[in-house]
């Protein structure tokens, strides 16, 4: 049993026979948090089942109704508790919400922005890496090319600190798109070759298929000079 809905049954115990309605309180208390962290874990399995099924059939793939809800929920939730790197988080799902599943760079920069002001204060180094790969992602797509290449490099360095070996590959591949819009071609290449013997090491199957589009597109487009 998780241990705050232990503290939660106890409490309910202790004012039932102690009559004190305060101790109520407190067990709302966890348990919000506990219903917090499970609306974020069932969010991301939603999301998840939306991209994994946009790859393989991009035209029938239709938003889960639940999962912004979801999100939505756990930073009313994370923002009552005080909860400064739980709200980061949650807000980082409402923005990645809006920008893979909706495509709606507009609407996710709010919450982006606000979810890194908060991993900051929070010193939240993972969510930090992922709101700013999708500010990158952003960045990118708005042809702001030396923004988009600065925020994902911080992302980068982040998951390389962390160890996150498959997020280090999977932003080699965004770098390097922004390499070849750059005009910088040799460095694209060295970008994907690093990314493929990451994802290789770690089996990452999807990660290997989008730096093989990746190096088609590279292909596709002449040498300079």
């Amino acid at each position: 049993m998780d241990e705050r809905i232990r503290q939660a049954g106890l409490l309910y115990e202790q004012a039932v026979f102690s009559g004190e309605e305060s101790l109520l309180a407190d067990a709302d208390r966890q348990l919000d948090a506990v219903e917090a962290d499970l609306a974020v874990a069932r969010g991301r399995l939603r999301h998840t089942r939306f991209v994994l099924g946009r790859d393989h059939a991009p035209d029938q793939t239709v938003e889960d109704p639940g999962e912004l809800a979801l999100f939505e929920r756990a930073v009313q939730l994370y923002r009552a508790l005080g909860d400064l790197r739980g709200e980061a988080e949650a807000l980082f799902w409402v923005g990645c919400f809006h920008q893979v599943v909706r495509r709606d760079d507009a609407a996710a920069g709010p919450a982006l922005e606000h979810s890194l002001h908060l991993a900051c204060q929070a010193g939240d180094k993972a969510t930090l890496a992922e709101v700013l790969r999708h500010l990158g992602i952003q960045a990118h797509r708005a042809g702001s090319l030396d923004l988009a290449r600065q925020r994902l490099e911080e992302s980068t360095g982040l998951r390389r600190e962390m160890g996150q070996l498959t997020g280090v590959a999977a932003n080699l591949v965004g770098l390097a798109y922004i390499a070849l819009a750059q005009g910088r071609r040799d460095d694209a290449l060295a970008l994907l070759d690093e990314g493929s013997a990451i994802a290789n090491e770690a089996q990452a199957q999807r990660i290997l298929g989008q730096i093989n589009e990746a190096r088609r597109t590279v292909a596709a487009r002449p040498s300079a000079g």
